[in-house]
């Protein structure tokens, strides 16, 4: 009666998949997650969003999820997780066959794949079967079971009907002896939008017709959990009473334990990522998947730490205090800049010893001959100063080349501002401070880090709402402009 799910979000397959040192690192990932599955024999595999980096993956990574997924999740093992739903709801298409893989007699499906798209796999184009993700491909394919693709109405010319422009949220209802769940699957949108919707009360969630109160409602989304500005951000307790649990794509911090939301009665389990994809807090937690067993509506969580991601280690760093401590303040510049970097390679030093010393405690159960080599670590030191030079750093990392993973961005620096000034006394952003992200400190920063810290899309979006447009809506212009840049679509 025990329904058993894997969970895993944020794959990110396809990664820096040119890098020589880091390109693998997310498919590894995937196949040890693929791995535990089996292993823990689970009844279904939940995809939170994000599977693929690259809104149009490359052939080889294509290829190489599509292996992963035969290799792992078809065979002959009987399958006890019953589908009570249509198969052909969400079919793609007017073909003969269904949207449930394991609903067809075509195929032999050991283990069914549930998923809904993210930000970076969201359908794009408009052509003859209408706007298209990556996963598509794969469920065409009969490997995974794509859900949770919202079509929703834009312009003028769309339905005159305002319950015909809800977001309709139909669950897939599925069985286990006695235990039956009803999985509801959103996939991204502009969190904007959604919010907007959830707010007006346009977010239609569909219940069972029979039974509803014996099932155990789950929804998956990919959304914004925290967020600088408060429209783009969906707020945790503005769902539907009836669900039990909230699967939270997106996010990368693991957050995995269930939170309950104050005045609501369900909880939310973020499993974040599966792969490091920025050297920043958060992404240096332990990555790990998911196993949910539910029965009636009793369900518990339960982590497994991914073996295979590579170790990462930050520290932030008081460059003024360092300097005190040290004595250097009292050294000529060119001398105090050579100390400083001899300082600073001595703590990226320390760091890699850390990442080592980790290694080995986490294989402490294991006798030595059985604990794998460590692949190299990423390393991130963050250098906050005042008004030190630190001298040039251009080829800070080449001296690191072979023990770590990311060579070239080992450091980074951030100015501390002795007050607060936001990005508005910035001559080239003028009094356009939101192109900034509010917690960014550009006072003083070279032209280079400055330029790395400014939404781009804001300044273009700002610039076409500026110019009279007598052809072209400007919303809609903006939208295309960043569909190009981002989706390549």
């Amino acid at each position: 009666d025990v329904i058993k799910v894997m969970i895993t979000t944020d794959n990110h397959i396809g990664y820096m998949e040119n890098d020589p040192v880091r390109g693998q690192d997310a498919i590894n990932s995937f196949r040890e997650a693929l791995e535990i599955a089996k292993e823990e024999q689970v009844d279904m595999i939940l995809l939170g969003g994000d599977l693929f980096h690259d809104n149009k993956p490359s052939r080889n990574t294509l290829h190489q999820v599509m292996a992963a997924l035969r290799e792992h999740t078809l065979g002959d093992n009987p399958l006890p997780l019953e589908y009570i739903s249509d198969p052909f709801d969400n079919a793609l298409g007017n073909y003969s066959f269904g949207a449930v893989n394991y609903e067809d007699g075509n195929f032999n499906v050991a283990i069914p794949v549930f998923s809904i798209h993210g930000n970076h796999d969201d359908p794009q184009g408009l052509g003859p079967d209408g706007a298209l993700s990556a996963l598509d491909i794969l469920a065409t394919a009969g490997l995974i079971n794509y859900f949770g693709k919202t079509n929703l109405v834009v312009g003028r010319n769309g339905p005159q009907n305002s319950s015909d422009r809800d977001i309709k949220i139909r669950p897939a209802l599925l069985q286990k002896g006695t235990t039956k769940l009803a999985l509801y699957g959103l996939g991204n949108l502009h969190d904007e939008r959604l919010a907007m919707e959830l707010r007006m009360r346009r977010v239609r969630m569909y219940q069972p017709v029979e039974d509803r109160d014996e099932y155990f409602h789950m929804l998956a989304l990919h959304q914004n959990r925290v967020g600088h500005n408060p429209k783009a951000v969906v707020p945790e307790g503005i769902f539907d009473d009836s669900l039990h649990l909230l699967i939270w794509g997106h996010e990368h911090e693991e957050r995995a334990d269930p939170e309950q939301v104050p005045d609501k009665p369900y909880r939310i389990c973020q499993p974040g990522s599966t792969v490091v994809t920025a050297l920043s807090k958060g992404e240096d937690k332990p990555k790990c998947v998911v196993i949910l067993k539910i029965h009636g509506r009793d369900y518990e969580v339960t982590k497994r730490e991914l073996k295979s991601v590579r170790p990462f280690i930050i520290e932030d760093l008081d460059l003024e205090q360092e300097i005190c401590e040290r004595g250097i303040a009292r050294l000529d510049n060119d001398k105090s800049k050579f100390e400083i970097q001899r300082m600073l390679e001595n703590k990226i030093t320390g760091l890699i010893d850390r990442a080592r010393d980790q290694w080995k405690a986490k294989y402490e159960h294991l006798p030595q001959e059985h604990v794998p080599d460590m692949p190299l670590p990423l390393i991130r030191l963050r250098v906050n100063y005042e008004k030190h030079e630190v001298g040039n750093l251009a080829r800070f990392g080449q001296k690191f080349v072979g023990q770590v993973a990311n060579p070239k961005d080992l450091l980074g620096f951030n100015k501390k501002r002795a007050a607060i000034r936001r990005a508005r006394e910035l001559a080239y952003l003028g009094d356009h401070p939101e192109f900034v992200d509010v917690d960014v400190d550009m006072d003083d920063m070279v032209v280079s880090e400055r330029l790395q810290k400014l939404d781009l899309g804001k300044i273009v979006g700002e610039v076409i709402r500026n110019q009279e447009l007598e052809c072209l809506p400007g919303a809609t212009l903006d939208e295309a402009v960043m569909q190009f840049v981002e989706k390549d679509s």
